[in-house]
Order: structure tokens, then C-alpha cells, then sequence
């Protein structure tokens, strides 16, 4: 207690000769972010340096698929285009259709795609069992001439032609099949949570010089060596964040098990992407869209051909677009082709910003429409899904899309190579490696944030399996390692030597002690 001047009352004073008085604990106790820092500098070295090689595959093969797209146009210009400036009306898309039967008179067709665009060619999609799953043959038609201007295998709802599927099958399992997805999933799982430690890491080094310039640009003046390196690699992390950080939640969606747990949590939220439901009743009449959920790339299948009967009352391809165009289904649409028991399916394939999106089930008997589906009308989470995917694949906004997801590649590229030199930067003399940071971090912390800490990853390794099944890994073989060495080192000490307990990394400060 103090008096008014500030001078200590009698009743207070500690006795002469008497110890100071103790601090309260409060006041000695470090703050969480000093004391999670070593934990968040340790894991995110392991997480980049063992995660480095995946996301460098990962990188070099999406830097690649990215600029597929565009060279699909130009590799394939004598397919894609019309060989003369379009001229006059596009003539009935079942002449088109019968064109395409004469060159392949042994498949069955299944789909037509019309062109985006007044020079594009009409797509005639076949089923062919021997292509294996989510391939087909297209066959490509002048819509002005009906003359076929060749024939290729093409891939999944985005109607990729050979390079980007063979780009897309790398970029997606290393052309090892179900099994080398495991590899993608892998990457895509540990790049949100290496990036975000990174720029926890960056901020909580810059607090104490506010200011963007030190967050956000290169320093003026940066010395030479590891800190240049160490500024570079930051700077240009936290500019990709938010990129990569999407980057890596749209791949999960469509991966084998994060993407599992994903859409079922999508389902028990309400935001399933809704179905557009084709079947016939007797008689005629209207069905109802119902709520399921979509396929991703490489997992949609093809409609079977129609029935003897069901092409028996068929008011053909045009008359079929007519009824789709009349509720404003117009935008490069494709077309499935009835079934038995199922009528035409008309949906617009215009991905770009703003999308065209909705589709509509047609009677093949008498051209009603049995039931159609809005985009507008979607859930927020399948609309968020589908944009995300589409952006993921360099759909969404065209060009600018695909030039981004190139930076960001690119991005990551530059941050790999700059996280090993690091590495390299930080060896002690003498050693041909830089050394890891040190342990003891995770025993360091109290019960406070340990508990919370541990909930929030046993929550983040069910959403994400092949996390969590990693970092266990990880965490045991550190702990072996850690008990060796402990071991070792007391065997080589001399008598009487005691070994320092919990070494660790001092807070606020990132090298070895």
C-alpha cells in the first residue's frame, strides 16, 4: 500500500533486512505466443522440409496444367476452330450429329457440346468401354459445313483433350492411379498449415517494427547471407498466403479421404450441390430436381444410349435446345442424350465469371421440361465449392485465372528453394547440413495451451487423415530419435557430469542455442 505521494505506508514496508517482495506469478508468466513460437519454429522447419519434395512435384506439374489450357488451343486449332471464318446459319445439330455417326458408326453417342463461341466446332461426345473411366471420344463437326474436322479422346466434365489430361493425371496421382493420389493429398494437406505458421512466424518476428515495409516489402539495405534470404522467403510467403491457403482447401475437396469428410460435411450443413433429375414418369409429366452431390473432375460417367423406345418418340436435338433456350438455357450448353426411362439433359458449360450454370430436363416425348436447377438457387457452400474448383482448374475468370495459378506456382517454387538455402545458411561451421531446431519446445508448454493445442489437432487430423497420420509419425519418430540421443549422450559424459534438461530456444529468438 502506498500513500497519495506514492511513498510506502509503514504497514506495508517488508522489515528491515527482510527479503524483496515477490512478484506475482501473473507477472513473470511469459506470454503464449513466446511460449508456442519455438513449437511453431520447430514444426514448421520439419513440415517444409520434409513436405518440400511433394509440394516441389506438386508445383512444377500445377505450373504446368495451368498453362495447359491455353496450349490446348493452339495444339489443337484444327479441331477446336472451324477451318474457315464462320459464315451464315449453324445448321440442325442432329444433321451435325448423324456427320459424326458416319465416322463412328459402332459407338453410341451420349452427349453433344455446342460451341462457346461463333468459330468453335461442335463436339460430339461418344462412349467408348476400351478409353477406361471418364474418358470418351469426341468427334469434332463443323457446325456451318456438317464436315468432321477430327476425332480425340477427351476427359471429365471440363472436356479435357490429351495434353491437359495427361498434365492433369500427373499434376493429380503422378500416373500411379488411386494410389498416387495419396501424394496430392499429402502435399495439399500440410501447404495451408505450412504457410500460415510461416506467416504466424513473420508477424510475430516483425511486431516489434510496425510498419508494412518490414512485413510486406523487401528491406532497404538487407544484409547479405541468411537474413536476405530469410526476408525474401518471408515477404514473399505472406503475399501468396492467401492464394496458396486456397489453393490448397479447393484440392482437398476432390481428394480421397480429406474429400470424403469434406462432402459429408457439406451434406449435413444443407449444402449439397442439387441434382438435376431426368426421369420419366408414365405418361408424361414433371419430376423434381433432389439434392445430391456432384462429382468432381475425372468422376462423372456417361449416360447410356437411348432405348429403341425412347428414340422412337424423340423430338430430336434441336427441339430439345429449343425447349432448354426458352427458359434461358442458352450459354454453350451440352447436352446428354436420353436414356431409357430418362430424357435430355440441357446444361450450360460457360464456367467463367459470371457463370452459366443451369440446366434443364427435357421430355423427349413431347418437350416439356421435366425439372431444372438454378445456380442462383444453389446452397452458399456448393456455390463456394463449385467456384472454388472451377478457379482451382483455371476456369473461373479465364486467362487472368490461369496466369495467377502459374504466380502462385511459381510462388512456391521460389519459397522452396529459398526455405533449403536457409537450411544451408544456418549449418554451423564444419557441418554439411543446418542443424534442426531444438527440442523440448512441446514439454515447455503449460496445461493452458497444451490441452487446447492437442484438441485442435486431434480435431484438424480426423478432417484431414493423411495430416494427421504424418505428423503422429512424425511426433514418434522425433521421440525415439530424441530418447537415442539422450541415451548416447549420457553414455559419453564423464562422472559427474549432469546434462542440461529442456534446452530450448529462447523466446523471440530463432537460433540454437
Amino acid at each position: 500500500m502506498t500513500d497519495i505521494t506514492g511513498v510506502p505506508d509503514a504497514a506495508s514496508a517488508p522489515p528491515q533486512g527482510g527479503p524483496p517482495p515477490r512478484e506475482p506469478d501473473d507477472a513473470r508468466r511469459p506470454g503464449a505466443w513466446a511460449v508456442l513460437r519455438p513449437l511453431a519454429l520447430r514444426l514448421h522447419f520439419f513440415a517444409g522440409l520434409l513436405v518440400a519434395p511433394l509440394l516441389l512435384v506438386t508445383a512444377m506439374s500445377g505450373l504446368l496444367y495451368a498453362l495447359s489450357v491455353q496450349a490446348e488451343k493452339i495444339v489443337y486449332r484444327d479441331e477446336l476452330t472451324v477451318s474457315v471464318p464462320a459464315q451464315g446459319e449453324r445448321l440442325p445439330l442432329d444433321q451435325q450429329v448423324d456427320a459424326a455417326r458416319a465416322e463412328r458408326p459402332e459407338l453410341d453417342v451420349t452427349a453433344v457440346w455446342t460451341p462457346a463461341d461463333a468459330d468453335g466446332t461442335t463436339r460430339v461426345i461418344f462412349a467408348d468401354p476400351s478409353l477406361g473411366a471418364s474418358k470418351s471420344q469426341a468427334v469434332f463437326v463443323d457446325p456451318y459445313t456438317a464436315e468432321v474436322s477430327g476425332e480425340l479422346v477427351q476427359y471429365g466434365s471440363s472436356g479435357a483433350l490429351p495434353l491437359r489430361t495427361w498434365l492433369s493425371e500427373f499434376h493429380r496421382h503422378l500416373h500411379l492411379g488411386e494410389p498416387g493420389r495419396l501424394y496430392s493429398e499429402l502435399a495439399a494437406s500440410w501447404l495451408w498449415a505450412v504457410v500460415l505458421g510461416g506467416v504466424l512466424l513473420w508477424i510475430g518476428r516483425r511486431r516489434a517494427r510496425p510498419g508494412a515495409r518490414g512485413l510486406l516489402l523487401l528491406r532497404r539495405g538487407a544484409p547479405q547471407g541468411r537474413s536476405r534470404t530469410v526476408n525474401r522467403h518471408a515477404v514473399l510467403g505472406v503475399w501468396a498466403a492467401v492464394g496458396l491457403v486456397l489453393i490448397s482447401a479447393t484440392g482437398l475437396t476432390w481428394s480421397t479421404y480429406a474429400g470424403a469428410r469434406i462432402g459429408a460435411v457439406q451434406d449435413r450443413l444443407g449444402g449439397a450441390t442439387p441434382v438435376l433429375s431426368a426421369e420419366l414418369t408414365p405418361g408424361g409429366g414433371t419430376g423434381d430436381a433432389h439434392d445430391g452431390h456432384e462429382g468432381h473432375e475425372g468422376h462423372e460417367g456417361h449416360a447410356g444410349p437411348a432405348k429403341d423406345g425412347a428414340e422412337a418418340a424423340d423430338i430430336g436435338l434441336d427441339a430439345a435446345v429449343a425447349a432448354a433456350a426458352a427458359r434461358g438455357v442458352d450459354e454453350a450448353v451440352i447436352v446428354t442424350l436420353p436414356t431409357e426411362g430418362r430424357g435430355y439433359q440441357v446444361a450450360e458449360g460457360d464456367k467463367q465469371v459470371p457463370v452459366h450454370l443451369d440446366a434443364v430436363a427435357v421430355d423427349p416425348r413431347n418437350g416439356e421440361v421435366l425439372s431444372e436447377v438454378r445456380f442462383a438457387e444453389y446452397p452458399l457452400l456448393a456455390k463456394l465449392t463449385r467456384l472454388g474448383i472451377d478457379a482451382h482448374m483455371g476456369l473461373l475468370f479465364g486467362l487472368p485465372n490461369q496466369l495467377a495459378l502459374a504466380a502462385l506456382m511459381a510462388a512456391v517454387l521460389l519459397l522452396l528453394v529459398w526455405g533449403y538455402r536457409m537450411w544451408w545458411q544456418r549449418r554451423p561451421a564444419g557441418r554439411a547440413v543446418g542443424k534442426p531446431m531444438p527440442r523440448g519446445s512441446l514439454r515447455a508448454l503449460p496445461a493452458r495451451l497444451l490441452v487446447p493445442l492437442v484438441a485442435v489437432t486431434l480435431l484438424v487430423g480426423w478432417f484431414l487423415p493423411l495430416l494427421g497420420i504424418s505428423l503422429a509419425v512424425f511426433l514418434v519418430a522425433d521421440t525415439l530419435v530424441g530418447l537415442w540421443s539422450r541415451r548416447r549422450a549420457a553414455g559419453r559424459a564423464p562422472a559427474g557430469y549432469e546434462p542440461l534438461r529442456n534446452q530450448q530456444v529462447q523466446p523471440g529468438s530463432d537460433r540454437v542455442p
